[in-house]
């Protein structure tokens, strides 16, 4: 058996240009484009590459794009003014803080400060929480983007058993609850999961979000599962890879994503599809 390989690319694309028309019929009407201010702080490469793919996802469907290319000297207490700045400005809908930023400044207070309202992220402890009790308002980019990925391939999630592995705050705890929300049976697994490979071969569906590669041996898949690698890993050659021996993986389960061309193109159609949200969401509150 060979796997079916999802094509993140293609569904990102269709998601993209569905929000394109959503902004030209806004448009149409007489109302603004949504705006997503950008911060990116120093020169990692990594960042810039993700922040340049946000950009143009923002040129293509047709948002705002407001970049902020700070120094990596910049204070904390600068950067929590432009944020204050940034929530109380009414043009401004979505603010994003590329991660990781440097070590003098507090990711964890730094992203708590965002207004909820404008945390395309979906990272705040907010948004979070509105997840946790099943009220989603700005979902988690990489996990919403899993979720809407795996529903454009047909694929039905209800009652499957599912581990995922890797409990980040941005990645691993909410896709646990994504999961939670579409139905599954949910086991979370982490440095401290004893015997990794027999929860994995129980698993109808597997999501590997730990940032390591080849952790997750293509033999422990259980035959026909779905298998979804959010990991991005390079190697000493430059190679991308994720966190799953794909091409072992994909000789055993029924559906796999790709690294990369997977859910990365998912994770930045979901940050604009958050971003034309939290502008509705705000005019629907004022109206």
């Amino acid at each position: 058996m060979r796997a079916h390989i999802i094509d993140g690319k293609q569904i990102a694309s269709q998601l993209l240009e569905s929000i394109k028309t959503q902004v030209e019929q806004r448009l149409q009407t007489g109302k603004r484009a949504p705006c997503l201010a950008v911060i990116l702080i120093g020169d990692d490469p990594a960042s810039a590459i993700y922040v340049r793919n946000k950009r143009l996802a923002c040129e293509k469907t047709g948002i705002t794009s407001v970049a902020y290319n700070l120094p990596a000297t910049t204070s904390q207490a600068d950067l929590i003014t432009l944020i204050n700045r940034l929530n109380e400005d009414t043009e401004t809908d979505g603010i994003l803080v590329q991660s990781p930023l440097p070590h003098h400044i507090d990711e964890s207070d730094i992203l708590a400060l965002i207004d909820p309202g404008k945390d395309v992220d979906g990272f705040h402890p907010y948004n979070i929480g509105r997840l946790a009790v099943r009220q989603p308002l700005l979902r988690s980019c990489t996990p919403y983007g899993v979720i809407k990925m795996l529903q454009a391939s047909g694929l039905s999630l209800k009652g499957l058993d599912a581990v995922v592995v890797g409990v980040s705050n941005h990645v691993g705890r909410p896709m646990g609850l994504e999961l939670l929300l579409a139905g599954c049976t949910v086991t979370s697994c982490h440095r401290h999961t004893k015997d990794l490979a027999a929860h994995i071969g129980r698993a109808d569906l597997v999501v590997a979000a730990a940032g390591k590669a080849g952790l997750i041996q293509g033999e422990w898949i259980k035959p026909g599962a779905i298998v979804v690698d959010i990991g991005i890993n390079r190697l000493p050659d430059g190679k991308i890879t994720g966190d799953v021996d794909f091409e072992v993986a994909s000789q055993r389960a029924s559906h796999i994503t790709p690294v990369p061309g997977g859910v990365g193109p998912m994770t930045v159609a979901t940050l604009m599809e958050n971003t034309l949200k939290a502008l509705e969401h705000r005019e629907q509150a004022a109206s």
